[in-house]
């Protein structure tokens, strides 16, 4: 019986990754566009990337508090299917960059305590997907990648007006006790399948997707 359960590889820089990804029965990959990660990508290295995606793989574009200038470049030079909303985007940046680009948005938002799961409701109304990722620390360099998790029983059983997705220190691992316990259809790993910042790691790659799909 096949899997319910997406899968979403953020973070590839090599085209052989994002092909790999999609052999293994990912449903997302994610391309960041962030100075500040290891995993930034050029526009050129993020058009090549969207080139080998085979047709069905959804291809992700991570940004941070991203200008209007910035998201028409990436738009103007790379084929993706969906923005990432990384930063401290209101909701209604979230709106408006929708009705900019006609593309599907995902709102990522940092979790630590219950306070922060209620906040989750202001971007379920507008979001086309929610990103459920470990709050960054005050004045982090990075809102995310970072391979910490939070504490899964805060999102529980938890269902919003639009799909989400479960981020933060997953790993082939620990993903499938996190499905379990969580009841998310969807998840995201970058760091968990790596063997240094940035480099993905292939055999991690397949072994996150399997234990995902198997879960």
């Amino acid at each position: 019986m096949p899997s319910d359960v997406k899968v979403k590889i953020c973070g590839l820089r090599d085209p052989a990754h994002v092909e790999l990804a999609a052999r293994a029965g990912a449903a997302y990959v994610g391309f960041v566009f962030f100075p500040k990660s290891p995993r930034n990508l050029s526009l050129d290295e993020a058009r090549e990337l969207a080139w080998a995606a085979p047709v069905g793989l959804a291809k992700v574009a991570l940004v941070v508090n991203a200008d209007d200038a910035q998201l028409d470049a990436i738009n103007d030079r790379v084929a993706i299917d969906m923005w990432q909303l990384h930063g401290s985007e209101s909701p209604e940046r979230v709106a408006e960059i929708k009705k900019r680009y006609g593309l599907p948005v995902m709102k990522a938002v940092g979790v630590a305590t219950r306070d922060d799961v209620a906040a989750i409701d202001l971007y379920a109304g507008v979001a086309d997907q929610l990103l459920i990722d470990a709050k960054a620390p005050k004045g982090a360099d990075l809102p995310g990648g970072r391979g910490l998790p939070f504490d899964w029983e805060l999102v529980v059983r938890k269902y919003w007006p639009c799909p989400w997705m479960l981020a933060g220190g997953l790993t082939p691992e620990n993903v499938g006790r996190a499905i379990n316990l969580t009841g998310a259809r969807q998840v995201d790993v970058s760091s968990g399948v790596e063997s240094a910042p940035g480099v993905k790691d292939p055999a991690l790659i397949e072994a996150f997707i399997k234990a995902a799909l198997t879960a």
